[in-house]
């Protein structure tokens, strides 16, 4: 995944595509930020999580142009979005979560909204990257009440 990221770049300046060498400069830029200042090493799981972060960041950023009825910046940031998603694993599908999260309710065994952490511990290694965290986590809330 790393590699694909650089060759996408250069790829990007030959075709001189500025918004799609924008958005990978910008996800190159944190990753080795992540790297300098957290002393962490890059590889695929690094990548997966500066990615991650860069989305949601870019989705709470088109919730605010809404408010704000800033069309041109939300086709803007969404082309973003789309140019970070090929940076992650194929997501899952919702049927695959709802598996995963059955799977872990018959370990936890969770007897009240309290165990709610118990249960997010359990899924988070087998679904991180590969599916929308907080999507996974209202499904868990719906099931505990």
């Amino acid at each position: 995944m790393v590699e694909k990221l650089k060759q996408d770049m250069i790829e990007a300046m030959k075709a001189k595509d500025k918004d799609r060498l924008t958005t990978i400069r910008m996800i190159k830029g944190d990753l080795d930020k992540e790297h300098i200042d957290k002393k962490r090493e890059i590889n695929d799981d690094l990548l997966i999580e500066v990615v991650n972060r860069g989305i949601k960041q870019r989705k709470d950023s088109i919730a605010e142009f809404e408010k704000g009825g800033r069309n041109d910046l939300i086709a803007k940031t969404q082309a973003e979005i789309d140019i970070l998603q090929n940076y992650l694993p194929e997501q899952l599908s919702e049927e695959e979560v709802i598996a995963i999260i059955d799977e872990a309710f018959q370990v936890v065994n969770p007897e009240s909204a309290r165990d709610m952490g118990k249960i997010m511990k359990e899924v988070t290694p087998k679904l991180k990257g590969k599916a929308d965290m907080k999507v996974v986590s209202e499904i868990i809330k719906s099931k505990l009440q």
